[in-house]
């Protein structure tokens, strides 16, 4: 039996690019058309895990797949997903063309676990280099032609411990100005950088300080800060949680946060219970929103589908339950929470932010050749999306019982 997306059977590369791109604004996502507030509703989603080699594809390269997982997507009613990691030498046209149609945004982490693109935490002076600037901006230029791509995480968990405390914090927030750099000077739109936090309480508050201040140079400052949190677990509360000490963390944040990761599964099978707080008035004027980690059944433990060897999908009961509780929100959030006043402006940045070790002057780039003139790559762009394309051979099973779309 096929699987079909919810989508229209013939749709023109025109009508698929006409989602409306998404902003920053203060503290706030922003639709860029209709002006009104975007709360980010979603699941990360990186189908076989981090390590995934080239041989086998990418999250956003095999269109039968993106069909497969797109069709409950839309069961699950998200707006965006969270990839970890692409490679630049693939085409993603069609997946990037039926998330598109489906009305789903992409967040991107530009780095992957391969030589030359990532940045070692221990030694970050080691990775931070010319071949590692190229790659990371080739992945931005090759998706910056997706209205749907939402935004970029410049690293994922990179400060996680004391010695990259001291080590990484630099160069980090030297990679957020040079993907900054490079978006103002070689873009047609003005796409926003951002970092995910590790679940990390010694670092977390600290760095989001860090990342969000500026010396009087804007491309400094971070656009946006994911939050990796697990500590909702079982059927807590607002406050048995946590969750309110988070919100005062980050009640004065200049700029949008949201949870860029979520699903403690330290309690079976997870209740998501934490979704009705997360878009709760108590949270929307500080949180905006959040995706669940995770899609697939990784090692880990904590997917929401399995991938059978034949590349069917098996429904896990966080599935069900998930969607239990994403169907309880509105698919248009409106903020109803009490307003904060903004800061206009980043803050100036401190000499000093707790356990972390950072200087007034950050590394210099070591590629602004690149910045200033461009890289090439096969540029992305939206495809015509036929009947065949919007569906997918492969079967979902729940509970031995073929789910039909």
């Amino acid at each position: 039996m096929k699987i079909r997306s919810i989508l229209l059977l013939s749709l023109s590369a025109a009508q698929v690019a006409s989602i409306n791109p998404i902003t920053v604004s203060g503290r706030k996502f922003i639709d860029s058309v209709t002006g009104e507030e975007f709360f980010i509703k979603g699941v990360d989603y990186q189908p076989g895990g981090s390590s995934l080699s080239s041989k086998d594809g990418d999250p956003l390269s095999n269109s039968k797949t993106c069909a497969r997982d797109i069709a409950l997507f839309q069961k699950l009613k998200i707006n965006t997903v969270r990839v970890y990691n692409i490679d630049t030498s693939l085409n993603h046209d069609e997946c990037m063309s039926l998330l598109a149609a489906a009305g789903i945004y992409l967040v991107l982490d530009v780095n992957s676990p391969l030589t030359n693109r990532h940045l070692n935490r221990y030694e970050p002076w080691a990775t931070y280099t010319r071949d590692y600037l190229k790659n990371i901006f080739q992945v931005v230029q090759q998706f910056s032609t997706y209205n749907n791509t939402l935004g970029f995480f410049a690293g994922n968990e990179i400060v996680n411990d004391p010695t990259s405390a001291t080590k990484a914090p630099i160069y980090v927030k030297a990679v957020i100005r040079d993907l900054k750099n490079y978006i103002k000077n070689n873009l047609i739109r003005k796409i926003p950088v951002g970092y995910s936090a590790a679940d990390n309480l010694d670092y977390r508050i600290s760095l989001s300080k860090y990342l969000e201040c500026t010396n009087n140079n804007p491309a400094e400052t971070v656009d946006f800060y994911g939050v990796n949190s697990y500590q909702w677990c079982g059927d807590q509360t607002f406050y048995t949680s946590g969750y309110n000490i988070l919100v005062d963390a980050y009640k004065d944040y200049s700029k949008p946060v949201f949870f860029s990761e979520y699903g403690c599964n330290t309690v079976r099978p997870r209740l998501f219970t934490e979704v009705k707080s997360i878009f709760s008035p108590q949270m929307t004027g500080v949180f905006k929103g959040g995706l669940v980690y995770e899609f697939t059944e990784e090692p880990n433990n904590y997917g929401l589908v399995r991938v059978l060897p034949n590349k069917d999908l098996q429904l896990l009961q966080d599935f069900h339950l998930a969607i239990l509780q994403f169907n309880s929100i509105s698919s248009v959030i409106k903020y109803r929470g009490k307003e904060t006043k903004q800061r206009e402006v980043p803050p100036k940045c401190q000499k000093s932010y707790r356990n972390l070790f950072v200087t007034k002057n950050l590394p210099p780039c070591v590629a602004q050749d690149l910045v200033n003139k461009g890289v090439k790559v096969l540029q992305g762009s939206y495809v015509e999306l036929t009947e065949e394309l919007v569906q997918s051979p492969y079967k979902i099973f729940n509970l031995h019982v073929v789910v039909k779309n």
